[in-house]
């Protein structure tokens, strides 16, 4: 499996570094013949070739089986004439990564507040409300006036079909529910086809329960109880919020693992953003790539019929839940270790698993 590596920025180079470590003890704990490209994206990039992401690199990706992406400044690359690209939006409309896939669990050792549980959000990725992506070409907000602004929402039946196809397979694989979050009652139109269309999917699962549940009420509903969930889908910018919610319940959205997939390609990526006020002090939580990283493997062996590399996703899960518990971690979930010496510790206990 051919990975490119892209760090990022902030925290990026040293959480990536971290991910590149253990995907290399993985690849030797289970033979998994890793090949690990590295290039440059964001700031690094636009230093060096003028833009954020070049065509060059979305190449290098085509070609390969799978990327790692670091957390990107995206606040900073405000004007794409300028090559400033937001690279997580490139990647996610140029490779047509439909589905963004966010877990988000308790694990022992820390205080699970809410009590325990275990659910993943199944957000659309390339349509919705997010004016970057949604029309061919430019930005499908527009300045009316001087004071007025009109923002453009596209939701499509293809994409519905495909993001709930997504979210009722995975429930196939978990605890088979499916929480359908939407605002039919005031987006009747859009989000009226996004329910129907899941609906129509469900179908094809009469094994999987569907629920309904509107998305401010699922706010309030998954911070009283979210053991009470499996798989929820919804569309994009819900998905975006609430999966950052559901990370940050689980004790960290240093936790928040993300995987971006589509039918060709996907993408690993941290939840969170490039937080530049920890940068180079060693304390940034490395878990949320390191579980991108093994979803990652996952998606390829699925893709491909490889059962090891599902099974070196499984190890990097099960040390996840180990380092945790013993307190190998860093501070934000409960240890004291900085960021590389929480690496470090990682890969001592992937190394030493037994087979």
């Amino acid at each position: 499996m051919k990975i490119v590596v892209l760090p990022g920025d902030g925290i990026g180079p040293e959480t990536m570094a971290v991910a590149v470590d253990v995907l290399q003890a993985a690849d030797a704990r289970f033979d998994l013949g890793l090949r690990l490209e590295h290039d440059v994206a964001g700031h690094e990039s636009l230093k060096r070739h003028g833009a954020t992401v070049t065509p060059a690199l979305l190449e290098k990706v085509r070609q390969a089986d799978g990327l790692m992406l670091g957390p990107m400044a995206t606040y900073d690359f405000k004007d794409e004439s300028r090559g400033e690209i937001n690279p997580s939006k490139f990647f996610r409309k140029c490779l047509d990564l439909h589905a963004n896939i966010r877990p988000a669990r308790t694990y022992p050792g820390m205080q699970a507040r809410l009590g325990e549980f275990d659910l993943v959000v199944v957000r659309e990725n390339t349509e919705g409300f997010y004016a970057d992506r949604n029309i061919e070409s430019g930005s499908s907000e527009m300045l009316i006036t001087p004071d007025v602004v009109v923002s453009l929402r596209r939701i499509t039946r293809p994409c519905c079909e495909r993001i709930a196809r997504s979210a009722f397979e995975l429930a196939m694989t978990r605890r088979k529910h499916v929480t359908i979050v939407h605002k039919a009652n005031v987006l009747k139109l859009g989000d009226g086809m996004f329910i129907d269309v899941c609906r129509e999917v469900g179908r094809e699962f009469p094994e999987v329960g569907i629920d309904e549940v509107i998305v401010d009420a699922m706010m309030a509903h998954v911070v009283r109880a979210p053991q009470r969930y499996d798989v929820i889908v919804t569309t994009n910018m819900f998905g975006d919020i609430l999966s950052d919610l559901t990370a940050e319940l689980s004790g960290s959205l240093g936790l928040g693992g993300s995987l971006n997939a589509g039918r060709d390609h996907a993408m690993g990526q941290a939840a969170h953003g490039s937080a530049p006020d920890i940068a180079g002090r060693n304390v940034a939580n490395p878990i949320s790539l390191i579980l991108s990283a093994a979803m990652l493997l996952n998606w390829h062996g699925q893709r491909k019929g490889l059962p090891r590399y599902a099974e070196a996703a499984a190890a990097i899960e099960a040390v996840i839940a180990q380092t945790i518990q013993a307190g190998e971690c860093t501070r934000d979930v409960g240890g004291t270790l900085g960021t590389r010496e929480a690496g470090q510790a990682f890969v001592r206990r992937l190394a030493a698993l037994r087979g």
